[in-house]
């Protein structure tokens, strides 16, 4: 069945430590994070749309502001429950952009949190 899709971007820059890793990255260390949040759904509203961008940009702004210029490991869940890594991150917008987002018509199905301008790390539901 034909599926429409949308997907913005924003960045943010942020400190992390990779608890129990073995290297430098056990250390706290910063990076300017891009993150990458799809939409999908197969029917339109009455307009055209999909999701306006508006509304996908400012749900992902609360998650944005919530970590920037921040140390992650000092912020809930990853203070204790889960380790800052790009993949859990992606999971927690998954998760937290669709708690705002996800309706009957349109679902958040995958994130991409970009480390570096090289290392991204996906994460994807069906």
């Amino acid at each position: 069945m034909p599926t429409h899709e949308v997907m913005i971007e924003m960045g943010f820059s942020s400190a992390h430590a990779l608890r129990g890793y073995q290297g430098k990255c056990e250390n706290t260390h910063g990076h300017n994070y891009k993150v990458e949040v799809y939409v999908r759904g197969q029917k339109l509203n009455h307009i055209g749309l999909l999701i306006d961008f508006k509304e996908l940009k400012s749900a992902t702004k609360k998650l944005v502001d919530y970590l920037d210029h921040k140390n992650i490991n000092e912020l809930p869940p990853f203070d204790t429950e889960v380790n800052p890594s790009a993949e859990e991150m992606a999971v927690f917008f998954l998760q937290e952009v669709g708690r705002q987002i996800n309706d009957d018509r349109v679902q958040v199905y995958k994130v991409r949190v970009w480390e570096t301008d090289t290392c991204v790390a996906t994460y994807t539901v069906d």
